[in-house]
């Protein structure tokens, strides 16, 4: 069973992501804040990391800089997700090395197809790294 981390700071907004996540047969792992996302990202491996942008102790952009600075999660594919949409702010994320980015409230069908692609990429890439 694939699993997502779902790193945000409100309880509620993981309480929807995690129920809806199970619901499409997902193990979600939870953190509070930046450090509990990169805790649990190097203790669990996750197949996937949604970060909410605004947290304490580490917002979404700095946990994916330090993800994409350790080699065994530098490949993760990591949503960011938002309530603070701005204009631009789809394509600082992408720049900063997002491989996606909803915004909330969450698109439910947005986010499963982005999921889908993203963890379709990341099975490829990972059958043709073992048939090497």
């Amino acid at each position: 069973m694939p699993s997502i981390l779902v790193a945000d700071d409100n309880a509620d907004g993981r309480e929807v992501l995690r129920d809806l996540l199970e619901a499409w047969g997902f193990q979600v792992l939870e953190a509070r804040d930046g450090r509990e996302a990169l805790l649990s990202a190097s203790r669990d491996h996750p197949d996937a990391i949604l970060l909410d942008l605004q947290m304490p102790r580490l917002d979404g952009f700095a946990v994916l800089q330090h993800l994409r600075e350790d080699r065994r999660l530098s490949a993760t594919p990591t949503v960011a997700v938002t309530a603070f949409a701005q204009d631009g702010g789809r394509d600082k994320a992408l720049r900063a090395g997002f491989d996606a980015y909803v915004t909330k409230p969450v698109d439910f069908r947005s986010l499963r197809g982005e999921l889908q692609r993203l963890l379709a990429a990341n099975i490829k890439i990972k059958s043709r790294t073992t048939a090497c």
